[in-house]
């Protein structure tokens, strides 16, 4: 598995977004783009995830970052989990995982006590020149954001 550093260049993609949209990465050159990776829609850890950054949305766009959500969930699905949680930031659809490996968000991971294959909870800050600044891996669902924000000075 190719796990990102900082410094490296961020793998370009084009994914379909929670409306049907294609979104790539170079969309938002020029903008720092915080590109989180997760498990599945409308399970209870990426639930708290994805409201956790909606509701500090404010203080990440204020402070120059757009947000993107990134799953192997369908774009039915996305759009019901959009809907459902209020969600304002576009959340990608990744079924072939092909973008998730890319960011070695997808591969061998513990899963209580025991070795499965599955989306590593994963989050990359990008900058505006699309490089990684950080990438951080199996991180929790739970307190994540907060962490983050105070990593970035934002609190």
């Amino acid at each position: 598995m190719n796990r990102l550093s900082p410094g490296d260049l961020a793998p370009d993609f084009t994914l379909d977004d929670d409306h049907g949209r294609a979104v790539t990465l170079t969309d938002y050159a020029g903008q720092r783009v915080i590109l989180y990776a997760y498990p599945a829609a409308m399970t209870p850890g990426c639930t708290k995830q994805a409201c956790d950054f909606r509701d500090s949305l404010g203080t990440l766009t204020a402070a120059g970052y757009a947000v993107l959500g990134l799953s192997p969930d369908p774009v039915d699905s996305l759009a019901q989990f959009r809907e459902r949680d209020h969600l304002t930031f576009a959340l990608l659809s990744d079924p072939d995982k092909a973008v998730l490996s890319a960011y070695g968000a997808y591969g061998e991971k513990k899963l209580y006590g025991k070795v499965v294959v599955g989306v590593i909870r994963s989050t990359f800050v990008i900058d505006a020149d699309g490089r990684i600044e950080q990438a951080r891996y199996n991180v929790k669902a739970t307190g994540h954001v907060a962490k983050l924000r105070r990593d970035l000075g934002l609190d």
